[in-house]
C-alpha cells in the first residue's frame, strides 16, 4: 500500500515540531550542567568589543555585602518570589505609560536567564527577547534555586568596561577580593550595575553617589528583616 505524501503544510509543521523539541533538550541540558559548573561565558562577553575581565568565584568566597547590596538595589523581593516581581512589573508599566525614560521591573533571575542564555537588545529585540526570558527565568528558578541564582549572577553581571564579575570588578575598583568588600564598596559596585559603562564606581557623584549612599543604608535593612533569608539561613 502506497502512503499518502504530507502536505508542504504538514512536513513543514513537523520540522517545526522537531525544532522546538531539540531547543526545549539543549536548553535544559545547559541549565541543568550551569547548575553544577561555572557559566563559561556569554554573548554579552563574546561580543564586547573592550574584552571580557573575569575571575569566576563561588558565593562562599564573596562578601555578604555585595549580596545585600544587590537585593537592596535590584530586587528586594528577591527570597519570596518565584523568579517575577508582579508589583514591580505592573509600576514600571503604569511609568512608562506616563512618559519619560522607559524602566524595567526585572528580577535578579529575569536579570540573570537575560544575562546568561540570551541578549541584552534594544528597541524591538529587547521586546523578542521577553519570551525566551520568561521560559530561562522558570528553568533556573526550578532547577538551580536562590543561591546558585545569585552566585551565577554575580559572576556574569557588567561590572565595568570589559569587566564581568564580582571579582573582576573588585579587583578594579579596589584592589581586593570580592570576598573583602565593605559595606560602602559593595554598595558603590551595586549602584553602577544598571549601567555600569556609564557610573562611575569611583569618584561617583550626583545620583550615581546619592543612589550609592541609599543602597549602603539599605544593606543592614536587608540582613535586619531578613531578606537574604533563601542565602544565608
Amino acid at each position: 500500500m502506497v502512503q499518502a505524501k504530507r502536505s508542504p503544510v504538514a512536513r513543514f509543521t513537523a520540522f517545526l515540531f522537531r525544532c522546538l523539541l531539540w531547543y526545549l533538550a539543549i536548553t535544559l541540558a545547559l541549565v541543568l550542567a550551569y547548575r553544577f559548573v561555572p557559566v563559561p561565558t556569554t554573548l554579552t562577553m563574546l561580543f564586547d568589543s573592550n574584552g571580557a575581565e573575569r575571575d569566576w568565584e563561588p558565593l562562599s568566597n564573596i562578601s555578604p555585602n555585595l549580596v545585600r547590596a544587590a537585593i537592596a538595589a535590584e530586587d528586594g523581593k528577591f527570597c519570596q518570589h518565584r523568579g517575577f516581581d508582579t508589583e514591580a512589573i505592573e509600576k514600571a508599566i503604569q511609568r512608562n505609560q506616563r512618559g519619560g525614560r522607559m524602566r524595567g521591573g526585572s528580577t535578579i533571575s529575569q536579570q540573570t536567564a537575560k544575562n546568561v542564555f540570551l541578549w541584552q537588545g534594544s528597541g524591538w529585540t529587547r521586546y523578542l527577547r521577553k519570551v525566551p526570558e520568561v521560559y530561562f527565568t522558570f528553568l533556573i528558578e526550578t532547577f538551580w534555586g536562590k543561591r546558585r541564582i545569585m552566585e551565577v549572577y554575580l559572576n556574569v553581571a557588567e561590572t565595568g568596561i570589559g569587566t564581568y564579575g564580582a571579582e573582576a570588578g573588585a579587583q578594579r575598583y579596589f584592589r581586593k577580593s570580592a570576598a573583602n568588600l565593605s559595606r560602602v564598596e559593595a554598595a558603590r559596585m551595586a549602584a553602577a550595575l544598571p549601567l555600569p559603562k556609564k557610573r562611575a564606581v569611583n569618584g561617583a557623584s550626583g545620583f550615581t553617589r546619592r543612589y550609592g549612599n541609599s543602597i549602603s543604608a539599605r544593606i543592614n535593612i536587608v540582613k535586619r528583616d531578613g531578606l537574604d533569608s533563601c542565602i544565608y539561613k
